[in-house]
Protein backbone atom coordinates (compact mmCIF):
# COMPACT_ATOMS: atom_id res chain seq x y z
CA UNK A 1 0.00 0.00 0.00
CA UNK A 2 0.81 3.74 -0.23
CA UNK A 3 1.90 5.57 2.39
CA UNK A 4 3.52 9.19 2.77
CA UNK A 5 6.11 10.46 5.31
CA UNK A 6 3.88 12.45 6.89
CA UNK A 7 1.27 9.58 8.16
CA UNK A 8 -1.64 11.88 9.83
CA UNK A 9 -2.11 13.38 6.02
CA UNK A 10 -2.74 10.14 4.36
CA UNK A 11 -5.02 9.03 7.38
CA UNK A 12 -7.07 12.31 6.92
CA UNK A 13 -7.61 11.63 3.19
CA UNK A 14 -8.71 7.66 3.88
CA UNK A 15 -11.49 9.52 6.59
CA UNK A 16 -12.52 12.13 3.55
CA UNK A 17 -12.57 9.41 1.08
CA UNK A 18 -15.08 6.90 3.51
CA UNK A 19 -16.76 10.46 4.36
CA UNK A 20 -18.02 10.38 0.85
CA UNK A 21 -18.80 7.14 0.36
CA UNK A 22 -21.26 7.22 2.97
CA UNK A 23 -22.72 10.32 1.59
CA UNK A 24 -23.89 8.37 -1.36
CA UNK A 25 -21.54 10.36 -3.73
CA UNK A 26 -19.08 9.02 -6.83
CA UNK A 27 -16.83 6.78 -4.88
CA UNK A 28 -13.11 8.53 -4.80
CA UNK A 29 -10.14 6.35 -6.57
CA UNK A 30 -6.87 6.63 -4.58
CA UNK A 31 -3.63 8.14 -5.80
CA UNK A 32 -0.04 8.88 -6.39
CA UNK A 33 -0.60 12.28 -6.38
CA UNK A 34 1.87 13.71 -3.67
CA UNK A 35 0.09 15.87 -0.73
CA UNK A 36 2.50 18.60 0.24
CA UNK A 37 2.18 19.92 3.72
CA UNK A 38 4.08 23.03 5.09
CA UNK A 39 6.05 23.05 1.70
CA UNK A 40 7.76 19.87 2.24
CA UNK A 41 7.77 17.08 -0.47
CA UNK A 42 6.02 13.70 0.48
CA UNK A 43 7.91 10.80 -0.79
CA UNK A 44 5.50 7.78 -1.47
CA UNK A 45 6.63 4.54 0.21
CA UNK A 46 6.30 0.57 0.50
CA UNK A 47 5.78 -0.56 4.02
CA UNK A 48 6.50 -4.92 4.60
CA UNK A 49 7.81 -6.75 7.52
CA UNK A 50 11.04 -8.64 7.33
CA UNK A 51 12.93 -11.24 9.37
CA UNK A 52 17.00 -10.21 9.94
CA UNK A 53 19.08 -13.09 8.49
CA UNK A 54 22.67 -13.42 7.49
CA UNK A 55 23.80 -12.39 3.62
CA UNK A 56 25.91 -15.98 3.80
CA UNK A 57 24.06 -18.85 5.55
CA UNK A 58 24.24 -22.58 5.21
CA UNK A 59 22.21 -25.54 6.82
CA UNK A 60 25.22 -28.31 7.16
CA UNK A 61 25.29 -32.12 6.77
CA UNK A 62 27.10 -34.75 6.56
CA UNK A 63 27.83 -37.50 3.48
CA UNK A 64 28.44 -40.34 5.47
CA UNK A 65 27.07 -42.33 7.77
CA UNK A 66 28.12 -43.17 11.35
CA UNK A 67 28.62 -41.99 15.10
CA UNK A 68 29.94 -38.49 15.88
CA UNK A 69 33.73 -39.31 17.41
CA UNK A 70 34.43 -35.81 18.14
CA UNK A 71 32.36 -32.99 18.14
CA UNK A 72 35.24 -29.69 17.93
CA UNK A 73 32.67 -26.25 17.86
CA UNK A 74 29.85 -25.12 20.61
CA UNK A 75 27.20 -22.81 19.75
CA UNK A 76 28.36 -18.84 19.12
CA UNK A 77 31.98 -20.25 18.03
CA UNK A 78 33.06 -18.04 15.06
CA UNK A 79 34.96 -20.73 12.91
CA UNK A 80 36.85 -20.31 9.66
CA UNK A 81 36.48 -21.55 6.48
CA UNK A 82 38.16 -25.21 6.23
CA UNK A 83 38.02 -25.94 10.20
CA UNK A 84 36.99 -28.86 11.15
CA UNK A 85 33.73 -29.04 12.81
CA UNK A 86 33.25 -32.72 13.51
CA UNK A 87 33.97 -36.50 12.68
CA UNK A 88 32.53 -39.54 12.46
CA UNK A 89 34.09 -42.59 13.72
CA UNK A 90 35.84 -45.50 11.40
CA UNK A 91 38.84 -43.70 9.96
CA UNK A 92 41.32 -46.81 10.47
CA UNK A 93 39.07 -48.99 8.31
CA UNK A 94 39.04 -46.04 5.82
CA UNK A 95 42.82 -45.38 5.97
CA UNK A 96 43.26 -48.86 5.62
CA UNK A 97 41.15 -48.94 2.15
CA UNK A 98 43.44 -45.97 1.28
CA UNK A 99 46.73 -48.06 1.67
CA UNK A 100 45.08 -51.08 -0.39
CA UNK A 101 44.18 -49.08 -2.85
CA UNK A 102 47.33 -47.02 -2.87
CA UNK A 103 48.99 -50.88 -3.29
CA UNK A 104 47.00 -51.47 -6.22
CA UNK A 105 47.60 -48.61 -7.96
CA UNK A 106 51.35 -48.94 -7.42
CA UNK A 107 51.03 -52.55 -9.25
CA UNK A 108 48.75 -52.10 -11.73
CA UNK A 109 51.35 -48.38 -12.88
CA UNK A 110 54.67 -51.16 -12.53
CA UNK A 111 52.59 -53.58 -14.73
CA UNK A 112 51.93 -51.19 -17.46
CA UNK A 113 55.34 -50.30 -17.05
CA UNK A 114 56.51 -53.79 -17.93
CA UNK A 115 54.54 -53.77 -20.62
CA UNK A 116 57.16 -50.97 -22.55
CA UNK A 117 60.17 -52.44 -20.89
CA UNK A 118 59.85 -55.92 -21.96
CA UNK A 119 59.53 -54.64 -25.33
CA UNK A 120 62.38 -55.60 -27.03
CA UNK A 121 62.31 -58.67 -24.82
CA UNK A 122 58.79 -59.87 -26.50
CA UNK A 123 59.58 -58.96 -30.13
CA UNK A 124 62.87 -61.38 -30.14
CA UNK A 125 60.34 -64.14 -28.98
CA UNK A 126 57.73 -63.00 -31.20
CA UNK A 127 60.34 -62.78 -34.44
CA UNK A 128 61.45 -66.45 -33.18
CA UNK A 129 58.21 -67.82 -32.90
CA UNK A 130 57.64 -66.96 -36.33
CA UNK A 131 60.89 -68.02 -37.27
CA UNK A 132 59.94 -71.87 -35.98
CA UNK A 133 56.95 -71.25 -37.17
CA UNK A 134 58.14 -70.87 -40.69
CA UNK A 135 60.07 -74.12 -40.40
CA UNK A 136 57.92 -76.47 -39.30
CA UNK A 137 55.77 -75.28 -42.18
CA UNK A 138 58.79 -76.01 -44.32
CA UNK A 139 59.27 -79.91 -43.01
CA UNK A 140 55.11 -80.53 -43.03
CA UNK A 141 54.92 -79.68 -46.73
CA UNK A 142 58.02 -81.22 -47.67
CA UNK A 143 56.50 -84.65 -46.00
CA UNK A 144 52.90 -83.74 -47.46
CA UNK A 145 55.12 -84.26 -50.66
CA UNK A 146 56.64 -86.89 -50.52
CA UNK A 147 53.30 -88.30 -49.80
CA UNK A 148 52.52 -88.10 -53.66
CA UNK A 149 55.45 -90.22 -54.18
CA UNK A 150 55.66 -92.91 -51.75
CA UNK A 151 56.23 -93.18 -48.09
CA UNK A 152 60.24 -92.37 -48.19
CA UNK A 153 62.91 -91.12 -50.44
CA UNK A 154 65.47 -92.73 -52.39
CA UNK A 155 68.02 -92.45 -49.92
CA UNK A 156 65.65 -94.28 -47.30
CA UNK A 157 64.72 -96.89 -49.48
CA UNK A 158 68.42 -97.95 -50.34
CA UNK A 159 69.82 -97.79 -46.10
CA UNK A 160 66.63 -100.05 -45.84
CA UNK A 161 67.62 -102.52 -48.72
CA UNK A 162 70.99 -102.42 -46.96
CA UNK A 163 69.96 -103.45 -43.77
CA UNK A 164 67.88 -106.47 -45.05
CA UNK A 165 70.78 -107.40 -47.35
CA UNK A 166 72.88 -107.59 -44.27
CA UNK A 167 70.14 -109.40 -41.79
CA UNK A 168 69.69 -111.72 -44.56
CA UNK A 169 73.15 -112.39 -44.78
CA UNK A 170 73.32 -112.50 -41.02
CA UNK A 171 70.23 -115.13 -40.62
CA UNK A 172 71.88 -117.48 -43.48
CA UNK A 173 75.18 -117.71 -40.98
CA UNK A 174 73.20 -118.49 -38.27
CA UNK A 175 70.93 -121.01 -39.97
CA UNK A 176 73.80 -123.13 -41.10
CA UNK A 177 75.28 -122.72 -37.37
CA UNK A 178 71.93 -124.11 -36.33
CA UNK A 179 72.17 -126.78 -38.70
CA UNK A 180 75.85 -128.31 -37.43
CA UNK A 181 74.16 -128.78 -33.96
CA UNK A 182 70.45 -129.49 -35.01
CA UNK A 183 71.23 -133.09 -34.64
CA UNK A 184 71.87 -132.50 -30.95
CA UNK A 185 69.57 -133.23 -28.04
CA UNK A 186 67.25 -130.39 -27.47
CA UNK A 187 68.22 -129.90 -23.81
CA UNK A 188 71.93 -129.68 -24.92
CA UNK A 189 73.38 -126.15 -24.00
CA UNK A 190 75.60 -125.64 -27.09
CA UNK A 191 72.69 -126.30 -28.96
CA UNK A 192 70.41 -124.08 -27.26
CA UNK A 193 73.21 -121.08 -27.97
CA UNK A 194 73.27 -121.60 -31.01
CA UNK A 195 68.94 -121.92 -31.67
CA UNK A 196 69.00 -118.59 -29.95
CA UNK A 197 71.50 -116.70 -32.18
CA UNK A 198 69.50 -118.08 -35.00
CA UNK A 199 66.30 -117.27 -34.03
CA UNK A 200 67.50 -113.22 -33.19
CA UNK A 201 68.99 -113.28 -36.83
CA UNK A 202 65.91 -114.50 -38.11
CA UNK A 203 63.85 -111.76 -35.95
CA UNK A 204 66.17 -108.86 -37.47
CA UNK A 205 65.95 -110.05 -40.90
CA UNK A 206 61.97 -109.98 -40.56
CA UNK A 207 61.88 -106.34 -39.54
CA UNK A 208 64.40 -105.34 -42.17
CA UNK A 209 62.33 -106.88 -44.85
CA UNK A 210 58.66 -106.12 -43.25
CA UNK A 211 60.38 -102.01 -43.04
CA UNK A 212 61.53 -101.88 -46.66
CA UNK A 213 58.05 -103.32 -47.68
CA UNK A 214 56.23 -100.75 -46.20
CA UNK A 215 58.65 -97.85 -47.08
CA UNK A 216 58.56 -99.62 -50.67
CA UNK A 217 54.61 -99.20 -50.48
CA UNK A 218 52.30 -96.34 -51.18
CA UNK A 219 50.55 -93.73 -48.49
CA UNK A 220 47.07 -94.84 -47.53
CA UNK A 221 44.27 -91.80 -47.07
CA UNK A 222 44.92 -91.65 -43.24
CA UNK A 223 48.56 -90.68 -43.83
CA UNK A 224 47.61 -88.46 -46.48
CA UNK A 225 45.33 -86.73 -44.16
CA UNK A 226 47.70 -86.16 -41.24
CA UNK A 227 50.15 -84.97 -43.54
CA UNK A 228 47.50 -82.13 -45.09
CA UNK A 229 46.31 -81.33 -41.33
CA UNK A 230 49.96 -81.14 -40.49
CA UNK A 231 50.83 -78.44 -42.92
CA UNK A 232 47.18 -76.42 -42.05
CA UNK A 233 48.21 -76.49 -38.49
CA UNK A 234 51.47 -75.34 -39.61
CA UNK A 235 50.03 -72.45 -41.37
CA UNK A 236 47.80 -71.45 -38.62
CA UNK A 237 50.75 -70.90 -36.56
CA UNK A 238 52.94 -69.08 -39.06
CA UNK A 239 50.06 -66.47 -39.10
CA UNK A 240 49.38 -66.35 -35.82
CA UNK A 241 53.32 -65.39 -35.44
CA UNK A 242 53.22 -62.98 -37.85
CA UNK A 243 50.11 -60.85 -36.36
CA UNK A 244 52.11 -61.33 -33.13
CA UNK A 245 54.99 -59.71 -34.33
CA UNK A 246 53.09 -56.92 -36.20
CA UNK A 247 51.01 -56.11 -33.32
CA UNK A 248 54.33 -55.49 -31.67
CA UNK A 249 56.11 -52.90 -34.09
CA UNK A 250 54.32 -49.54 -33.05
CA UNK A 251 54.32 -51.02 -29.32
CA UNK A 252 53.14 -53.70 -26.72
CA UNK A 253 50.28 -55.87 -27.24
CA UNK A 254 47.21 -53.87 -27.67
CA UNK A 255 45.30 -56.40 -25.33
CA UNK A 256 47.56 -56.87 -22.92
CA UNK A 257 48.19 -52.92 -22.89
CA UNK A 258 44.47 -52.25 -22.98
CA UNK A 259 44.18 -54.76 -20.11
CA UNK A 260 47.30 -52.90 -17.99
CA UNK A 261 45.45 -49.36 -18.66
CA UNK A 262 42.22 -50.17 -17.38
CA UNK A 263 43.72 -51.66 -14.28
CA UNK A 264 45.50 -48.43 -13.60
CA UNK A 265 42.73 -46.19 -14.01
CA UNK A 266 40.34 -48.78 -11.87
CA UNK A 267 43.10 -48.24 -9.25
CA UNK A 268 43.10 -44.69 -9.63
CA UNK A 269 39.10 -44.46 -9.18
CA UNK A 270 39.69 -46.76 -6.43
CA UNK A 271 42.01 -44.56 -4.52
CA UNK A 272 40.12 -41.33 -4.79
CA UNK A 273 37.14 -43.34 -3.73
CA UNK A 274 38.99 -44.49 -0.50
CA UNK A 275 40.23 -40.87 0.21
CA UNK A 276 36.70 -39.28 -0.24
CA UNK A 277 35.19 -42.03 1.74
CA UNK A 278 37.92 -40.82 4.82
CA UNK A 279 37.04 -37.17 3.79
CA UNK A 280 33.57 -37.62 4.50
CA UNK A 281 33.90 -38.42 7.83
CA UNK A 282 34.78 -34.68 8.49
CA UNK A 283 32.47 -32.55 8.29
CA UNK A 284 34.21 -28.89 7.45
CA UNK A 285 32.74 -25.01 7.50
CA UNK A 286 32.55 -24.35 3.82
CA UNK A 287 33.37 -20.42 4.67
CA UNK A 288 33.76 -18.01 7.71
CA UNK A 289 30.92 -17.74 10.09
CA UNK A 290 29.53 -18.32 13.69
CA UNK A 291 28.34 -21.57 14.48
CA UNK A 292 24.87 -20.68 15.45
CA UNK A 293 22.83 -23.74 16.40
CA UNK A 294 23.97 -27.32 16.89
CA UNK A 295 21.47 -30.04 15.82
CA UNK A 296 22.93 -32.56 17.37
CA UNK A 297 25.75 -34.05 20.36
CA UNK A 298 29.18 -35.95 20.14
CA UNK A 299 28.49 -40.35 20.45
CA UNK A 300 25.15 -39.53 18.26
CA UNK A 301 24.38 -41.52 15.13
CA UNK A 302 23.73 -39.29 11.98
CA UNK A 303 22.69 -39.69 8.21
CA UNK A 304 23.64 -37.70 4.97
CA UNK A 305 20.80 -35.76 4.65
CA UNK A 306 20.02 -34.96 8.31
CA UNK A 307 20.66 -31.22 9.72
CA UNK A 308 24.20 -31.03 12.14
CA UNK A 309 25.16 -27.19 11.89
CA UNK A 310 23.20 -24.13 11.29
CA UNK A 311 26.51 -21.52 10.01
CA UNK A 312 26.22 -18.19 9.18
CA UNK A 313 28.20 -15.10 8.27
CA UNK A 314 26.60 -12.48 11.44
CA UNK A 315 29.47 -9.83 9.85
CA UNK A 316 27.02 -9.48 6.88
CA UNK A 317 23.76 -9.24 7.82
CA UNK A 318 20.65 -8.74 5.92
CA UNK A 319 16.58 -8.38 5.61
CA UNK A 320 14.27 -10.51 3.69
CA UNK A 321 10.86 -9.44 3.65
CA UNK A 322 7.90 -11.80 4.56
CA UNK A 323 4.70 -10.17 3.81
CA UNK A 324 5.03 -8.33 0.45
CA UNK A 325 1.94 -8.87 -1.97
CA UNK A 326 2.18 -8.91 -5.68
CA UNK A 327 0.67 -5.68 -5.93
CA UNK A 328 3.12 -3.94 -3.92
CA UNK A 329 6.56 -5.46 -5.21
CA UNK A 330 4.86 -4.55 -8.62
CA UNK A 331 6.18 -1.12 -7.75
CA UNK A 332 9.77 -1.96 -6.39
CA UNK A 333 12.75 -1.71 -8.01
CA UNK A 334 16.55 -3.07 -7.67
CA UNK A 335 17.97 -0.18 -5.91
CA UNK A 336 15.68 1.69 -4.31
CA UNK A 337 16.06 3.19 -0.88
CA UNK A 338 14.94 2.10 2.25
CA UNK A 339 14.70 2.49 5.77
CA UNK A 340 14.36 -0.09 8.01
CA UNK A 341 13.23 -0.09 12.05
CA UNK A 342 12.88 -2.87 14.55
CA UNK A 343 10.91 -4.40 17.58
CA UNK A 344 13.52 -5.49 19.57
CA UNK A 345 16.13 -1.86 18.88
CA UNK A 346 13.19 1.24 18.73
CA UNK A 347 16.03 3.69 18.98
CA UNK A 348 17.69 2.40 15.88
CA UNK A 349 16.94 3.44 12.51
CA UNK A 350 18.93 2.23 9.67
CA UNK A 351 19.44 2.99 6.08
CA UNK A 352 19.25 0.54 3.52
CA UNK A 353 18.71 -0.21 -0.22
CA UNK A 354 16.96 -3.58 -2.06
CA UNK A 355 19.20 -5.82 -3.55
CA UNK A 356 17.53 -8.32 -4.89
CA UNK A 357 13.82 -9.00 -5.46
CA UNK A 358 12.36 -12.71 -5.79
CA UNK A 359 11.24 -14.40 -9.59
CA UNK A 360 8.80 -16.08 -8.08
CA UNK A 361 6.34 -15.81 -4.92
CA UNK A 362 6.89 -17.29 -1.43
CA UNK A 363 5.02 -20.48 -0.64
CA UNK A 364 2.36 -20.08 1.71
CA UNK A 365 -0.97 -18.25 2.49
CA UNK A 366 -1.14 -14.68 0.04
CA UNK A 367 1.07 -14.47 -2.88
CA UNK A 368 3.94 -12.61 -1.64
CA UNK A 369 7.37 -12.02 -2.61
CA UNK A 370 10.52 -11.76 -0.86
CA UNK A 371 12.81 -8.82 -1.51
CA UNK A 372 16.36 -8.74 -0.22
CA UNK A 373 17.65 -5.28 1.81
CA UNK A 374 20.72 -4.72 2.44
CA UNK A 375 21.80 -2.04 5.01
CA UNK A 376 24.65 0.44 4.33
CA UNK A 377 25.88 -0.16 8.05
CA UNK A 378 24.90 -2.99 9.75
CA UNK A 379 23.40 -1.98 13.10
CA UNK A 380 24.96 -2.83 16.80
CA UNK A 381 23.58 -5.30 18.72
CA UNK A 382 21.14 -6.57 15.37
CA UNK A 383 20.84 -10.58 15.31
CA UNK A 384 19.56 -13.52 13.06
CA UNK A 385 15.68 -13.70 13.33
CA UNK A 386 15.08 -9.84 14.68
CA UNK A 387 11.82 -8.45 13.32
CA UNK A 388 12.46 -5.62 10.79
CA UNK A 389 10.38 -3.13 9.78
CA UNK A 390 10.86 -1.50 5.95
CA UNK A 391 9.82 1.16 4.12
CA UNK A 392 10.90 1.30 0.75
CA UNK A 393 10.69 4.47 -1.21
CA UNK A 394 9.53 4.02 -4.82
CA UNK A 395 9.43 6.10 -7.77
CA UNK A 396 6.04 4.89 -9.56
Amino acid sequence: MYLWCKRGCVVLWLLVVLLISSCGGKPATMTSTPVEDEGEEFVPVISATGKVVPQHWATLGVKSTGVIEELLVVEGEEVVEGQVILRLGGREQAEALITSAKLEEIAARQALDMLYKDLDRSRALAQQRLADARKMLEDAEKRRKYKDYGRASQATLDAARANYILAQDAFEDAEKDFKDVAWMAEDDPARAAVLSQYAAARAVRDRALENLNWLLGRPNDVEIAQADAAVALAKAEVEAAQRDLDDLKDGPDPDQLELAQARLSNAVEALDAARKALEDLTLKAPFDGTVSRLYVRAQEWVAPGQPVVLLGDLTQLIVETTDLSEIDVAQIDVGNPATVTFDALPEVVAQAQVTRIAPKSSEGSGVNYTVTIAFEDVPERLLWGMTAFVDIQTNR
